[in-house]
């Protein structure tokens, strides 16, 4: 029932800046968090960072201080600005979105890809 469209991946050189983008389709649900996980190949996937619905985040430690998640909650989409990249953010990161009906649920994106290059 909910669809979650990512964009903003590429190819950037470490010291450079990435924005990220998720946008649910129009729901009934409530959405409560959303958030980024990542993913590089022969890793474990890592949570990123997640905002709740009334705004409260949470970092990874390895991106603490350099990305940013923002939301716009009309618009259902969420954001993650990343700035100062570093080779080892590579990795294919994917957005989710929380939402609630009988139950809490979890949707996913689609994935994009972000390379930084050395």
């Amino acid at each position: 029932q909910v669809q979650l469209v990512e964009s903003g991946g590429g190819l950037v050189q470490a010291g450079g800046s990435l924005r990220l983008s998720c946008a649910a389709s129009a729901s009934t649900f409530s959405i409560n968090g959303m958030g980024w996980y990542r993913q590089a190949p022969g890793k474990q996937r890592e949570l990123v960072a997640d905002i709740s619905s009334g705004g409260r985040t949470n970092y990874a430690d390895s991106v603490k201080g350099r990305f940013t998640i923002s939301r716009d909650n009309a618009k259902n989409t969420v954001y993650l600005q990343m700035n100062s990249l570093d080779p080892e953010d590579t990795a294919v990161y994917y957005c989710y979105a929380v939402v609630s009906s009988t139950g809490f649920y979890h949707y996913w994106g689609q994935g994009t890809q972000v390379t930084v290059s050395s």
